[in-house]
């Protein structure tokens, strides 16, 4: 499958969750600081959407981000997580997503991000709901959080709020990997029976 037919498979499956919940596009777009325009391209497959869109729009329907991908979250699993059992996801140019580990129970995402000098998670600072933990590998890394900059360098960390504005930044010379976990604001809760069920 060529990369366009990738996005155009991951638009629909974001048409058809939307659709689902009975969501308009400005709906979506009010819920996460993106355009009805952008969030239109990205449902038709017309654009590449970046770390931040995807994780904004993803948060935006109640789903995590893994759910917008093919990636069956409910066979069983080792214990260990080998690298080459890691989906990867090329969410721009030049910026990749490694996915280490998805616990949709626990509502967490554990993710490698890596970003070539000059590029960004999104285009435009977005918000969506859940806390973000960050650590910096190498390179460097400037954080654009309601404001307000926050450079990073290896060894660094940061948290927030993901409601907060935010942007994260590749302005260094060289390639800056980081440590990213997201914390969803609608983790699956075990009913009385045992079973799984997404929490209000």
């Amino acid at each position: 499958m060529s990369a366009e037919d990738h996005l155009v498979e991951l638009g629909g499956r974001i048409r058809a969750l939307r659709a689902e919940q009975g969501l308009t596009l400005q709906m979506i777009a009010e819920r996460t600081g993106l355009s009805s325009s952008m969030v239109s391209m990205v449902e038709r497959g017309r654009t590449s959407p970046s770390i931040g869109t995807l994780i904004a729009i993803s948060s935006a329907l109640g789903v995590h981000m893994a759910d917008l991908f093919e990636l069956d979250l409910d066979a069983a699993r080792d214990v260990v997580q080998r690298a080459a059992e890691h989906q990867i996801v090329e969410t721009a140019n030049g910026v990749l997503r490694r996915l280490v580990q998805v616990d949709p129970r626990r509502g967490l995402e554990l993710v490698v991000n890596e970003y070539e000098p000059g590029t960004a998670s999104a285009v435009q600072v977005t918000h969506h709901g859940g806390h973000e933990y960050g650590y910096v590998l190498e390179g460097d890394l400037t954080v654009e959080l309601q404001n307000t900059e926050h450079r990073l360098a290896p060894g660094d960390s940061i948290a927030f709020e993901s409601t907060r504005p935010h942007r994260i930044v590749n302005r260094g010379r060289r390639r800056a990997r980081a440590v990213w976990v997201n914390l969803s604001p609608r983790p699956l809760q075990m009913d009385a029976a045992g079973d799984g069920a997404r929490g209000d």
